[in-house]
């Protein structure tokens, strides 16, 4: 029979083994929990200019036209108001945050206005559309796009005098070449499409009206200037 002090001697190796093992236990590095990885978070891409892009555009122009003659007849300035609309293709080029560009538009406008002048005369003046070829800089921020443009302008002029006393009337119509500078903003709205509002001034300066002998005994000069404020959307070709 086995007895009691062999249980007894077993028991006391076991409990000197776990004795140890726990201080063994004890003694060993406590392993520290990896500190938590924050999620990879992607910026979206910055906005690329560069491409070729066509679109229309909606607005509102203002003239100011100016009449005179050296006998003093046919004299009298118009101050003309109405809707334009039309369209515009161009391309730009971007090299970093500077953008590049070339642009034509064409609006048709309603600038109208009539008076009398001195002889009570009826004339009449009406800016039918503008043109025009320009350059653009602009500065990008991402999305966003400022710019400044500037080149030459067209526009399309037809006046018409009624004499008074006569009753002769003649009409002209010739296409104006002058310069225009201006500014605007045009903002990303999605990869292909961009919006923009922006502001031309356009300069003619002053041009003999030729309504002939029968009419008026010598040809005014009339001046042209116009000032468009329109909004327009582009559609970018290319990623």
């Amino acid at each position: 029979m086995i007895s009691r002090a062999y249980f007894g001697g077993v028991a006391l190796a076991a409990g000197t083994v776990v004795c140890v093992c726990s201080a063994r236990a004890a003694d060993l590095p406590v392993r520290s929990v990896p500190a938590p990885v924050a999620p990879v978070v992607y910026a979206p891409p910055v906005y690329n200019w560069s491409g070729f892009y066509i679109g229309g555009n909606v607005g509102g122009g203002f003239a100011d036209s100016s009449w005179s003659d050296p006998l003093g007849e046919a004299n009298n300035k118009f101050s003309k108001d109405g809707f334009i609309g039309g369209g515009q293709i161009g391309a730009n080029v971007q090299f970093n945050w500077v953008v590049l560009g070339v642009e034509g538009d064409f609006d048709w406008t309603g600038l109208k206005g009539s008076g009398s002048d001195s002889a009570g005369n009826t004339i009449n003046t009406n800016t039918q559309w503008t043109s025009t070829v320009t350059g653009r800089v602009g500065a990008a921020f991402d999305r966003l796009l400022v710019y400044g443009k500037g080149g030459v302008a067209f526009a399309n002029d037809e006046s018409s005098v009624n004499n008074l006393l006569s009753g002769a009337t003649a009409s002209t119509s010739f296409t104006r070449t002058g310069w225009t500078a201006g500014a605007g903003l045009e903002y990303a709205l999605a990869q292909n499409w961009t919006a923009k509002i922006e502001y031309d001034y356009l300069g003619f300066g002053s041009e003999t009206l030729d309504f002939g002998p029968t009419v008026l005994p010598t040809n005014p000069s009339a001046s042209l200037n116009v000032q468009e404020v329109k909004a327009g959307i582009n559609f970018k070709f290319g990623p």
